[in-house]
C-alpha cells in the first residue's frame, strides 16, 4: 500500500483496446458507433502529476512537523502516535541553558592566611554555584579542597562583582563546604536537577572558572553515571575512601573545581571536582552527583558539620603496598601468620581510647565483620552504625586476640581532639 488507498498508478484504461493493424501500427479498436472522443492520459503524464502531488504532499507534512513545538505528539489516521522533536539547531539548547546558568555560578579565590590585600594574583582560584538565598543571605556550594586553609575567602559574580564570602561548613570525605555571603544583588540561583535520572551518553555542561578564566563553558557527555573511585583524603597516596562520582568528558580543568554540571534543562546535576591528568590520558572528569552533595549540603547548615559516628583511632593499613612494614616491624607485633589483612591503631582517642585500645593494635574485625583495610573501617562506621550504638572489635595485641567494646559518638572538631591530646599528655 502506497500513500493513497486508490489505484493511483495504474495504466489501465477500461473500454479501450488496441490491435495491430495490417502494416503493424497501431489503431484504436471502436467496439461500437462513437459518440465522443475521451481523452486519455499517457504513463509519463500521470507520473509526471503524481511527482507534482507527492512533492507537494512531503513539504506540506515537513512544514506541519517542524511547526510543532518539540516534544509534542501527533496521532496519525491508523490510531498510532508520533514523537515530533524541535528541528532546530541542538546547540540553541546548550546556549540557552548556559545563559541561564552562568549567574548562579561564580568564581573563588582563595587568599589564605598570608595575603589579606585580595590580591587575585596571589590566590588559589576554585569555583561555586549560588543555590539558596534566604533572609538577605545567599549560599553558595563549592569543594572543600577549594576553600582548605582560607582565612580570607572572595566571591567574583558573572558581571564582575565581588564580595567576602564566610564559611558555613565543610566535610572533607565529601569534599563539599558551603559558603554564605550577602544576597544583595544576587537574583539568581541554580535550579537542583536529580542525578539519579542521569543516562550514559546525555549532553552536560559543565561552568567554572578554570586557570581564573571566570565564566568559562564546556560541553561533552555523561560517559558513566556512577563510578566509584579511590581517593587519599590526606593526600598521602593512601587510598582510604571511595568517592561517587559522574564521568565526564567535558573539559574540566583546574579552578572548574566546585563549578556546575548541567543538563540542558540548565538544572544542576553534579558539583565538579577532579579529573584524571597523566599522559596519554584525556576527556576524564568527574563531578560529585547533586544528590549526594544535597545529602551533605543539608548536614552543613544545620550542624556546620557532617555528622557521623566516631570511634576515635588514626590507623595504617597492615597490608599497605605504598608504605608496607617491615620484617622487623611485624615481628615486634607479635601477629599469628595467619593475619596479613587489618589496620594498626598509631593513636587513640575518644571512644577507642576509653574502650582500652592502644598503639599497635592491630583490629581485624568490626561485630565479627571482617575488617581489612582504613577504607573498610570507614566504610563500615559511616555506612552501617550509628551515633550511640555499640561497637564490637576485635584486635590483635602482642601476639593476643582480644574484644572490646565501645559506644560510638558523634565526631568533635579539630580543635577538641587537639585539646584532648594535651590534656592526655
Amino acid at each position: 500500500m502506497g500513500w493513497f488507498d486508490d489505484d493511483f498508478y495504474s495504466t489501465k484504461v477500461p473500454g479501450r483496446r488496441v490491435r495491430l493493424s495490417e502494416g503493424g501500427s497501431l489503431r484504436r479498436w471502436r467496439g461500437g458507433p462513437r459518440k465522443h472522443r475521451r481523452t486519455v492520459l499517457s504513463t509519463l503524464q500521470i507520473s509526471l502529476i503524481s511527482s507534482v502531488l507527492s512533492a507537494v504532499v512531503a513539504v506540506l507534512l515537513f512544514s506541519f512537523i517542524t511547526g510543532l513545538p518539540s516534544s509534542s505528539t501527533r496521532h496519525t489516521a491508523t490510531g498510532s502516535t508520533v514523537l515530533l522533536t524541535d528541528s532546530s539547531d541542538p546547540y540553541d539548547r546548550i546556549s540557552s541553558a548556559a545563559a541561564k546558568v552562568a549567574p548562579s555560578v561564580v568564581s573563588i579565590l582563595n587568599h589564605g592566611g598570608e595575603v589579606s590585600d585580595f590580591d587575585p594574583e596571589h590566590a588559589a582560584l576554585g569555583s561555586g554555584v549560588i543555590f539558596k538565598k534566604e533572609k538577605g543571605k545567599a549560599y553558595i556550594i563549592t569543594n572543600a579542597h577549594v576553600i582548605s586553609g582560607a582565612n580570607d575567602l572572595e566571591i567574583v559574580k558573572s558581571d564582575g562583582s565581588s564580595r567576602k564570602a564566610e564559611v558555613v561548613g565543610q566535610d572533607s570525605i565529601n569534599d563539599i563546604a558551603v559558603l554564605e555571603v550577602d544576597g544583595q544583588d544576587i537574583d539568581t540561583i541554580i535550579d537542583l536537577g536529580d542525578s539519579q535520572k542521569l543516562r550514559a551518553g546525555q549532553t552536560v555542561i559543565a561552568v567554572g572558572n578554570p586557570l581564573g578564566l571566570g565564566g568559562t563553558l564546556t560541553s561533552g557527555i555523561v560517559s558513566y553515571t556512577s563510578r566509584m573511585i579511590p581517593v587519599s583524603l590526606n593526600q598521602d597516596g593512601v587510598y582510604d575512601w571511595e568517592q561517587e562520582v559522574i564521568q565526564t568528558d567535558a573539559a574540566i580543568n583546574e579552578g572548574n573545581s566546585g563549578g556546575a554540571l548541567v543538563d540542558l534543562n540548565a538544572r544542576l546535576i553534579g558539583i565538579n571536582t577532579m579529573k584524571i591528568s597523566d599522559t596519554g590520558v584525556e576527556g576524564l572528569g568527574f563531578a560529585i552527583p547533586v544528590n549526594e552533595v544535597m545529602k551533605t549540603v543539608d548536614d552543613l547548615l544545620l550542624h556546620g558539620k557532617v555528622v557521623r559516628p566516631y570511634m576515635g583511632v588514626y590507623t595504617l593499613d597492615l597490608n599497605n603496598r605504598f608504605s608496607p612494614i617491615s620484617d622487623e616491624q611485624r615481628k615486634d607485633l607479635k601477629l599469628p601468620s595467619h593475619v596479613t589483612e587489618g589496620v594498626i591503631v598509631l593513636e587513640a582517642h575518644g571512644p577507642a581510647l576509653e574502650a582500652g585500645l592502644k598503639l599497635n593494635d592491630v583490629i581485624t574485625q568490626f561485630d565479627k565483620q571482617p575488617i581489612q583495610s582504613t577504607l573498610e573501617l570507614r566504610r563500615y562506621l559511616y555506612e552501617s552504625k550509628k551515633i550511640g550504638e555499640d561497637l564490637e572489635v576485635t584486635y590483635y595485641r602482642d601476639g593476643k586476640l582480644e574484644k572490646a567494646t565501645l559506644k560510638l559518638t558523634d565526631k568533635p572538631s579539630e580543635a577538641e581532639i587537639e585539646q584532648g591530646l594535651d590534656e592526655d599528655k
